[in-house]
């Protein structure tokens, strides 16, 4: 069942990720954030009541309300017209958990989801610094960063569970741990193109 969140996960961090880029409009983005948070608080909820007290299966579902109030926030924030700071905080909080489960992770053996885990603790760093920080020239290279990032970390991963496809061993997870910090390098490639472009444009309007 925490696959099945996992995937569209991936679509509420594509769509934001393309609202960051100012491709989305907040508004339109909302209701996706709202679809899939709540998604991502039911899902971990009737997880917990089947687990009878298993504390593996109650630690694995707790990480999911981590997304799950995100996309509240963010849904009823884009709605409401609400000042950003308050997301940015909670993105600390966080991403600050995410080490924490990506430890957890490398811990019980499952070092691909440790190298998830990082992935969106720097994502989730990253909305911290954009919104709770206020740092705005970050946000397209966090929007970037984020679109990129969404479908290897929530949409792959998700459909491998569903098939019965996941591995994980070390191989893979230092395999996935490129492959992160490739997009997150070209996230910044793409960032400093577009500001270069912007420049020669400015320039050539004088």
């Amino acid at each position: 069942m925490g696959n099945v969140g996992l995937l569209y996960v991936g679509a509420a961090l594509m769509i934001n990720g393309l609202m960051l880029l100012g491709r989305v409009p907040p508004r339109s983005a909302a209701v996706l954030n709202l679809f899939v948070g709540a998604l991502q608080c039911v899902t971990p909820t009737v997880l917990i009541v089947q687990a009878n007290g298993d504390p593996d299966a109650i630690l694995a579902a707790s990480g999911l309300y981590l997304f799950g109030f995100t996309y509240l926030y963010v849904g009823i924030a884009n709605l409401a017209g609400l000042a950003p700071e308050g997301i940015g905080w909670f993105s600390l909080f966080v991403a600050g958990a995410a080490v924490v489960y990506a430890g957890i992770a490398f811990w019980h053996d499952d070092p691909v989801f440790g190298v998830i885990w990082l992935s969106w603790a720097l994502l989730w760093a990253l909305f911290f610094v954009v919104l709770g920080l206020g740092k705005e020239q970050l946000t397209r290279f966090t929007g970037w960063t984020v679109l990129l990032l969404s479908q290897p970390t929530c949409t792959v991963p998700a459909f491998l569970g569903l098939t019965g496809a996941y591995r994980s061993d070390g191989g893979t997870a230092l395999l996935a741990a490129a492959i992160a910090v490739a997009l997150v390098a070209a996230a910044g490639s793409l960032d400093v193109l577009k500001n270069r472009s912007e420049k020669r444009s400015l320039h050539a309007t004088r």
